[in-house]
């Protein structure tokens, strides 16, 4: 089946190609493509800073409608919506295995249910090594103050963490109001670092045992040695790991009760014509730009 596609090679700038679907295999389903956010890491892989990726790969935080089930899978059929995980979601129609989709109430940006899903993974990825850490007088660090940063936060405020926390950054100020700090003062149990700095690794932010999520993009050189006198553990969350869908099943569900809003995130969406405005806003950031999103239909 020839699809549409919005691809890059990482010259600089997406660009509409034809791409050959295959067909669905007996585990997937095949979406209609509805919606798709416009991540980071996609401006990243435009702007060849990471990547590019194939074809097949273009594209991530996808709402679409289900237009064909495969055999092995049962609790979804047609005309459902469903939040993805799968690629590619920048192509009018996508496959999309079972175990990286969630059906969800409606085709709204706040179901674009990958990047929430991260940010969760964020804490549920190192939950052992947090329990272990947190108690009475216990400090964690958040390094960052976006989208990624904010879902972190509300997970740890939902699931009753004992931890004195304080978030240092620049962005989303109107949002975290005085909960946000320019500086970090003292050492802490917990770092999680979401944020463009070195801090974790040349500052002396940690203390005996820490415990350092580390989620950013970014280069880094280091020597470790510092992280290596103080018998520190480091947790790198990511989409690959196998419980991610778990993730995404706790999004809708926080999301769906109200317990976890982050409509002000989504800062605009695009409809298919003016694709491009969707990556040039992206990529330059117009003034209180947060995230965008590519409307299908």
């Amino acid at each position: 089946m020839k699809v549409k596609l919005l691809a890059t090679d990482g010259l600089g700038k997406f660009e509409e190609v034809t791409w050959e679907k295959p067909p669905i295999k007996d585990n997937e389903i095949c979406v209609e493509a509805l919606m798709t956010g416009v991540c980071r890491s996609d401006i990243d892989m435009m702007s060849g800073n990471f990547g590019p990726l194939p074809l097949h790969m273009q594209g991530h935080e996808g709402i679409g409608k289900v237009v064909e089930v495969g055999k092995n899978v049962v609790h979804v059929k047609p005309h459902d919506i469903v939040a993805t995980r799968g690629e590619p979601a920048y192509a009018d129609y996508y496959n999309v295995r079972d175990g990286e989709f969630v059906v969800i109430p409606e085709a709204h940006p706040r179901y674009i249910l990958e990047p929430v899903a991260c940010g969760i993974n964020v804490i549920e990825q190192a939950k052992d090594q947090l329990h272990a850490r947190e108690g009475k007088g216990k400090r964690l660090l958040i390094l960052g103050s976006g989208f990624l940063a904010w879902v972190a936060y509300s997970m740890l405020i939902s699931d009753s963490y004992q931890f004195k926390i304080d978030i240092v950054g620049n962005n989303n100020r109107h949002l975290w109001k005085s909960k946000l700090k320019s500086k970090y003062k003292g050492t802490y149990d917990v770092v999680i670092d979401l944020s463009s700095t070195n801090y974790v690794f040349t500052q002396p932010i940690l203390n005996n045992n820490a415990l350092v999520i580390f989620a950013a993009q970014k280069p880094v050189t280091t020597d470790f040695s510092n992280l290596l006198w103080k018998a520190c553990t480091m947790v790198f969350p990511s989409p690959r790991s196998p419980a991610f869908i778990d993730c995404m099943h706790e999004a809708r569900a926080m999301i769906a009760s109200g317990e976890l809003n982050v409509d002000e995130f989504w800062t605009k969406g695009y409809e298919r014509k003016n694709w491009r405005d969707a990556f040039n806003d992206g990529q330059n950031r117009p003034k209180n730009y947060s995230r965008g999103y590519i409307i299908w239909h």
